[in-house]
């Protein structure tokens, strides 16, 4: 069958932009590694420059001081239209998180991976635009597929303000954990909306509905959500711990931290457990792609284990931290794919046991 020029444009710039906020994940996991997040004490611009500055002496004497004003005001803006949302603990915890006070030193290198990932965000904002005005001819086809490029934009730049949040109260863990959330729901929407609108052009892979096997398949996609959330709160205890240790002494740190880092690791092999029965029973089915699907969720978690181990008895390497963090997310899109890959082939079955019915 020949698939429609439009067809193959969206799924292209879908998937590029998948692809892309992946990589920015990746990015986001070295600057978190690396230390960087505070490289631009300021957003969108950069030390008040669209193009950051390479010295010291480029910045005004008092930058620090400027900086950190600016940011302190902004977070008092922001906690005080919390307060009055209902929003009381996040208000006071952005009051009192001392952090935001910290004066940022200027890092040439610090600075330049924060921009090269802010450039990475500007260029998933062009892409996600592009996946809106690719999937206007569905507007008659299908619009639930442009609905939800389309809130992919827009959530896209509510993204980009909590970035902004994310730096104005120094990397307030609240807000790195909300701002980690919804890009996962960005991806999710996304990786739907390519899938749904190929639906018409694709081979169907028919398997009849196994007991309960669907609730399985979310269960475990939520779980590693709950996983990946605790992760970030173990990566604020450990950065607590480096900034207390004055970064020195990194091989004792994992003793260091508390019992959100072990639930953290025992939670990990409660998952293989379950991702291994879930795997086991996709891959009894009828289904090639089902079967791909499990062998790529098993290899993920299995790879994701082996850094988690590497992090733990290693001494938290700063390179497997963000290799950690993205093998995570991507396990994530890979089980959210199952489930609509699974959803897609058991309805294809009930519309073949029933061809009067419009699924």
């Amino acid at each position: 069958m020949m698939i429609p020029a439009f067809v193959r444009r969206f799924r292209f710039i879908g998937i590029l932009t998948v692809v892309a906020v992946y990589l920015l994940i990746l990015v986001g996991g070295i600057v978190r590694s690396t230390g960087s997040g505070m490289g631009c004490p300021d957003w969108p611009k950069c030390f008040g420059s669209w193009i950051p500055p390479t010295e010291a002496s480029q910045l005004p004497a008092d930058y620090k001081e400027i900086y950190t004003a600016q940011r302190v005001a902004k977070n008092q803006k922001l906690a005080k239209t919390l307060q009055r949302l209902g929003f009381k603990q996040v208000a006071s915890e952005i009051f009192a998180h001392p952090t935001q006070y910290i004066e940022t030193d200027f890092n040439v290198t610090k600075t330049w991976i924060e921009y090269v990932n802010r450039l990475l965000g500007a260029l998933i904002g062009i892409f996600v635009f592009l996946t809106v005005i690719f999937a206007l001819p569905y507007w008659r086809r299908d619009r639930v597929v442009f609905w939800l490029a389309f809130w992919s934009f827009l959530l896209t730049g509510v993204q980009g303000y909590l970035g902004s949040l994310v730096v104005s109260t120094n990397l307030l863990p609240i807000m790195v954990t909300i701002h980690m959330g919804l890009a996962l729901v960005i991806v999710a929407m996304l990786i739907y909306a390519v899938i749904r609108s190929q639906r018409e052009e694709a081979t169907p892979e028919p398997v009849s509905a196994t007991s309960n096997l669907a609730l399985w398949l979310w269960l475990i996609t939520v779980l590693t959500f709950v996983q990946i959330v605790l992760g970030t709160q173990v990566r604020e205890e450990v950065d607590m711990v480096a900034f207390a240790a004055n970064y020195l002494d990194r091989a004792g740190w994992v003793e260091q931290l508390g019992n959100i880092f072990r639930f953290h690791r025992t939670f990990s092999a409660l998952l293989l457990l379950l991702n291994a029965y879930v795997a086991y029973r996709l891959y009894v089915l009828p289904s090639g792609r089902l079967r791909q699907m499990a062998v790529v969720n098993m290899v993920l978690i299995g790879l994701e284990i082996v850094a988690g181990v590497t992090l733990a008895y290693f001494a938290l390497p700063a390179a497997v931290q963000p290799i950690h963090l993205t093998l995570a997310t991507v396990l994530f899109g890979t089980q959210f794919l199952t489930i609509v890959l699974y959803s897609r082939a058991t309805k294809f079955e009930r519309q073949a046991a029933y061809p009067g019915v419009v699924a």
